[in-house]
């Protein structure tokens, strides 16, 4: 067994001693093509999505068709909107997808999850932002017993909606007393 260390002095002399070598991970580099684009693919139930994207006027093309042909409901819009949102890079990107399988729906989850995906790669500096985002659905608890309107209007949040649940992870990590589902309706106003 090791020695007992019993003052400051001594863990102060152990670590002059030792050489400690410190590895300090090296920071992303964009991956990008010949083209200066970033790809990346989007899954959502059933539904798969290549997306690439570069800058651009905000442009979003999808099977072809522009955006708001393809996903008519504002609602399907906005979910494509949502990753240049919380990144802050509203119409400074230009987006091609193709899409098979699912719904219109999961289709709109697939193409928004690539376009996450694409902007992390394209700017690794977005990732704190966008890396959580792409996650929110199994952190937001969507899946919670007898409140359908909670889970819908969870699962097609806004902005605002995003920053609460960011306060309720935080609430609900540092409050033991409170279970999940008593900290998400208190922020929600419930109670």
């Amino acid at each position: 067994m090791t020695e007992e260390m019993k003052s400051l002095e001594e863990l102060q002399t152990v670590g002059s001693d030792a050489d400690v070598q410190i590895e300090v991970a090296a920071p992303r580099e964009p991956m990008r093509d010949a083209l200066g684009r970033a790809y990346a693919t989007g899954k959502r139930k059933d539904a798969v999505a290549r997306v690439w994207i570069k800058p651009g006027s905000g442009k979003v093309v999808v099977n072809g068709k522009e955006m708001n042909a393809y996903f008519a409901r504002p609602v399907l819009q906005m979910i494509l909107r949502q990753p240049f949102q919380v990144a802050g890079v509203v119409d400074q990107f230009d987006v091609n997808a193709t899409v098979k399988g699912g719904g219109l729906s999961g289709q709109a989850g697939a193409v928004k999850h690539g376009i996450s995906k694409a902007l992390q790669l394209y700017e690794p500096g977005l990732r704190g932002a966008l890396k959580w985002f792409v996650h929110i659905c199994s952190v937001s608890g969507c899946c919670l017993y007898g409140l359908t309107g909670y889970r819908i209007g969870i699962c097609k949040f806004s902005i605002e909606h995003f920053v609460k649940l960011r306060e309720t992870k935080n609430l609900y990590q540092r409050s033991h007393s409170l279970d999940k589902t008593s900290a998400l309706l208190t922020l929600r106003g419930v109670y």
